[in-house]
């Protein structure tokens, strides 16, 4: 096998292994720092053997052997050294396990105490990046923006509250689940669109890494809970956006609106993969099940990715879709964009009318100003236009979407020196 060979085996046995080997570690132990040191250390060990002793036909037995040896090793040391007695008893203790509760995957218990409600949102996202994704701290520093040092502190602290507060390790109660699964995809969902909404100077306009771990993530849940509605529909959610990335920057790096994308461009598979779920939630609705914010947001981009052009759009059934949102989520956000597919159907004056309603609560969020300024721009306000795309360029976190908005903003033309309106 080449060295090229290797290399790969590496790399997918560390996407395909980390989470499981942390979880059995993390199951055995106790205690996360053993399982995250451990398991690193095994994957160091790959690195340095494999190439000499060739690949393990079973590599993720290979590494939880290894990630074994060096958690006992650690524990017996520490031991010797007057601490970690709890873990060195741990590793002998022949009690039978707790039972797992409605899920057996150990993957699934790591999830869940990573995503416990007891840690703050930015804490479970660092967390669930670390341990089950097996991102670096200085991945996941860069992904979102803080230095090293603050997010490895971050994580830190993450695991301690665990381990201080006693978060236990299991899948909750068949009671508590769906309370605790929609934590998990909130999660989930908040690393997706962290990849397309990165801010900053010099930001890239879409970060791969955090939307494709983002897809993974929500794949290893869907198919540990496949009966689930919501992750269905937030896998659905994520694989309708991601097929348009292609699409969304032109190669002079601006932003491409929707409506203007080059649809040839957008990923097939991808789309015939997310219809395909959604019509399972339809099927699934039929028979009475109500679908949920992620469902419903699948649906509606289901509709947009299956016009052929932009003018074939069903805008009224975007506007009904939007309608059963806002009465699962009366926020600002999805009210604005509501008035946008309103906008198509009944005109930019009955759109406007909606937004400007929304002022109070959004005047800090860059796409309010972007809606305000293409409405404006449409019903010919021009200086009114103009000042929105200026506010929406002031607060936009990216350089292509910059681009994009000083470029419709130029369109309108140099404002007169008289005035106007």
């Amino acid at each position: 096998m080449s060295g090229t060979d290797v290399r790969d085996a590496i790399t997918r046995a560390h996407r395909e292994e980390w989470a499981r080997v942390v979880a059995a570690l993390t199951r055995r132990f106790g205690d996360l720092d053993i399982a995250e040191e451990a398991a690193a250390e095994a994957f160091s060990a790959a690195v340095e053997r494999w190439p000499a002793d060739g690949v393990p036909p079973n590599p993720g037995a290979w590494l939880t052997m290894t990630a074994n040896r060096k958690a006992i090793d650690r524990v017996r040391r520490e031991s010797r050294r007057g601490g970690k007695h709890e873990e060195a008893r741990m590793l002998y203790d022949d009690a039978p396990p707790e039972p797992l509760g409605v899920i057996d995957d150990e993957r699934l218990r790591l999830i869940f105490t990573c995503c416990h409600p007891a840690l703050a949102t930015e804490a479970r996202v660092a967390l669930t990046l670390r341990m089950v994704a097996g991102l670096t701290v200085a991945e996941i520093a860069r992904a979102f923006l803080v230095q090293e040092s603050a997010m490895g502190r971050r994580i830190t602290r993450a695991k301690t509250k665990i381990k201080v507060a006693r978060i236990p390790y299991r899948v909750p109660s068949g009671q508590d689940l769906p309370a605790r699964v929609s934590g998990v995809l909130a999660v989930l969902y908040l690393v997706f669109n962290e990849g397309y909404l990165a801010t900053g100077p010099g930001t890239d306009p879409v970060r791969h890494d955090l939307t494709t771990e983002a897809i993974r993530l929500t794949r290893m849940i869907r198919a540990l809970m496949p009966a689930d509605g919501e992750v269905a529909g937030l896998l659905a959610l994520m694989l309708l956006t991601e097929a348009r990335r292609e699409a969304r920057v032109s190669g002079g790096g601006e932003l491409v609106a929707l409506s203007e994308q080059d649809r040839g461009a957008w990923d097939a598979a991808l789309i015939t993969e997310g219809h395909r779920l959604v019509r399972e939630r339809l099927a699934a609705a039929a028979t009475g099940a109500v679908p949920g914010r992620y469902q419903i947001l699948a649906a509606i981009n289901a509709v947009h990715t299956s016009a052929r052009d932009v003018r074939d759009t069903d805008w009224s059934q975007i506007v009904a879709l939007y309608d059963r949102l806002v009465r699962l989520d009366p926020s600002p956000i999805v009210a604005l964009n509501r008035a946008i597919a309103v906008a198509e159907l009944d005109g930019p004056q009955v759109a406007l009318a909606a937004v400007d309603r929304l002022g109070d609560r959004l005047a800090g969020y860059h796409a309010y100003h972007v809606t305000r300024a293409d409405l404006l721009r449409r019903l010919g306000h021009g200086l009114r236009s103009r000042a929105a795309y200026d506010r929406a360029v002031e607060l936009a976190g990216n350089t292509a979407e910059i681009a994009y908005l000083t470029r419709r903003r130029d369109q309108l033309g140099r404002p007169p020196s008289g005035g106007g309106r």
